[in-house]
């Protein structure tokens, strides 16, 4: 595989190596990368010569900040036919990845390093030996782009302990390896400047001795500190009720009430609702196949558009959100997000 390529594919001692080759976009997942990925998957999944996967990426930034949002907002905007079609064929392939993923027959070994957002969260989580570390940054930040949390990313936070889950979904902010490991985004805790000893003794020894060799206990998850008051404000009925029970406790629930009043007013009401969906929902692929209906549905909105240019294309930071506020959103503005898509997801 040529150094320029956007995802080294190799093996090594047995093991299929895949890691994420476009570090100066911290490894954005485009079309391309998430067709190798799964042509990957799908030869070592029966191939006897391979005993496990490892997944990482290139560079110091992280593993993966998530789709290539840009090129999705291009797509959102085109005209006639054209409109969105690259964006749904993006996704839906992205989305049966994610599912390839989550079912892999072999120990799928994520080193979830650094920034690990969005699309970066469907690559790595759904495996079966999650490791986060000190550097670990991650977010489901989609009510930020006028967007809803995808890839499996709502069945992990429906499942999160209490409403955890609810808090990170619905603020959209970062959280630290320990706190993802609470939220069950991950599983185990290496160092960070220990993670190149640790995928050599992989090579080595296999995944099991590698755990047994590197793996900490990590600290002290600040997030599940703060239970109490996240369980009492988020389980408020509306997304109004929840932000006036934050305001009203104050401290931290204060911040996390400003915060989520500067998304994405109809992203923050379907990522709620969608939630409540997906904590009924019995296998990862249920939950793809709703995720895959809220994201063709945002195509059509006026704010994924918006929430795009606004963060990454103008980088104004000043979103014009419509509607502008949580009270101005109707249930029927949120049910039309999980009507059935054109093509519906199968696997």
């Amino acid at each position: 595989m040529g150094e320029n390529e956007d995802v080294l594919v190799t093996v090594d001692r047995g093991v299929g190596l895949i890691t994420l080759n476009r570090p100066k976009a911290i490894n954005s997942l485009n079309h391309a990368m998430v067709t190798a990925m799964a042509q990957a998957l799908a030869d070592w999944a029966t191939n006897d010569d391979v005993s496990a996967v490892v997944i990482d990426g290139a560079g110091e930034r992280g593993l993966c900040a998530g789709g290539d949002i840009v090129a999705l907002y291009h797509s959102a905007r085109a005209e006639g036919a054209e409109q969105g079609r690259e964006a749904r064929e993006f996704w839906y392939d992205e989305y049966l990845l994610n599912a390839a993923i989550g079912r892999f027959p072999k120990p799928y070994v994520a080193l979830m390093d650094g920034i690990v957002m969005g699309g970066g969260v469907g690559v790595s989580a759904h495996g079966s030996v999650r490791v986060a570390t000190d550097t670990t940054r991650m977010a489901m930040p989609e009510v930020g782009i006028g967007f809803i949390p995808d890839v499996g990313g709502t069945r992990i936070l429906s499942h999160a302990p209490g409403l955890l889950g609810f808090h990170a979904a619905l603020t959209g902010a970062n959280f630290d390896g320990a706190d993802a490991i609470a939220l069950g985004f991950a599983d185990h805790y290496v160092p960070h400047e220990k993670l190149a000893d640790f995928k050599e003794a992989i090579l080595a020894d296999g995944v099991d001795a590698a755990l047994s060799a590197f793996a900490v206990e990590p600290p002290a998850s600040k997030l599940a500190a703060q239970r109490d008051w996240i369980d009492r404000c988020y389980a408020a009925e509306t997304p109004v009720a929840i932000v006036a029970a934050l305001r009203e406790h104050g401290g931290d629930a204060e911040e996390a009430a400003n915060l989520i009043e500067t998304r994405s007013p109809v992203s923050v009401s379907v990522t709620l609702e969608a939630l409540r969906r997906a904590a009924k929902l019995d296998t990862l692929e249920d939950v793809l196949r709703q995720e895959y209906r809220t994201s063709c549905a945002s195509l059509r909105s006026h704010d994924f558009v918006e929430g795009i240019r606004a963060q990454v294309v103008d980088k104004d930071r000043n979103p014009k959100w419509s509607p502008a506020s949580l009270a101005a959103v109707t249930p029927a503005d949120v049910e039309a997000y999980f009507a059935p898509a054109d093509r519906e997801l199968e696997f």
